[in-house]
């Protein structure tokens, strides 16, 4: 398994900073979740018109970009959302051609109002339409548990619906069991087989908060996470174990350079 960082755990830092946490704590990879505070990082010129550099950079630190999370919701009835979304899916696609990047990540989204049975219907239809990107560009979307479709039987039903071999899981190992109680074996159980990736946090209940739970450094919450490095142990998962740290969301929690610096010692002891 390899170790990576998302940047919405280090918003204020540039290129330089991210790549000398990175080589510093042994990482194998930086999973874009915007930069400087912009979330669309395709709008900076590292990452327009200096790309090429940005990924020489990254060449000669040996560390990969196995992932671009975007913004892009796969549940909306707007027609104009919908096409902002999949021009943003082409930027992303884009810079996953110049990084040699496999991965975009992509969110369900809420559903407010709607009946469970025609968000199923909506989400097929977009994500169809979306493939279509992903195919021409040959890169694979990662449907995360969060949201309205952190229920792990919720996102099985769209993939008895769409069948693609680019159409793969993102396990927050987090969400599902903190936020529904699922236990990580039954969603393991129920979509292992589509678990490309993964994102790693840790929390603690916490009564009187908006989330009615509190982030922490791994190790000092009670999500089950030696249970869950079992699991993908045992089934042959090889992928990406990646921290996301919300501080972007979150800036009451540490600082970028204690958490992935814990983390990054974290995990070694963990796979040891």
């Amino acid at each position: 398994m390899k170790l990576a960082f998302t940047t919405l755990g280090c918003p204020n830092w540039d290129l330089d900073k991210i790549i000398s946490n990175a080589v510093e704590n042994g990482y194998d990879g930086v999973d874009f979740r915007g930069y400087l505070g912009e979330l669309d990082l395709f709008k900076f010129p590292v990452f327009s018109n200096n790309v090429r550099e940005t990924v020489r950079r990254f060449q000669e630190a040996s560390l990969e970009v196995p992932c671009f999370s975007s913004s892009v919701r796969l549940f909306t009835n707007s027609s104009e959302e919908f096409e902002n979304y999949r021009e943003e899916l082409k930027n992303y696609a884009a810079l996953c051609q110049e990084f040699h990047t496999p991965y975009i990540r992509v969110f369900g989204g809420s559903i407010g109002d709607t009946s469970r049975e025609e968000a199923y219907s909506i989400v097929e239809k977009n994500v169809l339409e979306y493939l279509k990107i992903a195919e021409e560009y040959d890169v694979h979307l990662l449907f995360e548990t969060h949201d309205d479709w952190t229920s792990s039987e919720y996102m099985k039903e769209i993939f008895n619906r769409i069948h693609s071999t680019h159409f793969h899981v993102l396990w927050d190992v987090h969400h599902p069991y903190r936020t529904i109680g699922e236990e990580p074996a039954f969603t393991w159980e129920t979509l292992g087989d589509y678990v490309k990736y993964t994102h790693w946090k840790d929390s603690y209940v916490k009564e009187g908060t908006q989330r009615g739970y509190q982030l922490c450094l791994l190790g000092e919450g009670d999500v089950p996470l030696q249970e869950i490095y079992t699991i993908l142990k045992r089934n042959g998962y090889e992928g990406y174990c990646t921290l996301e740290w919300e501080k972007k969301w979150c800036p009451e929690i540490e600082e970028p350079e204690i958490a992935f610096k814990q983390y990054s010692s974290f995990m070694k002891e963990l796979i040891k």
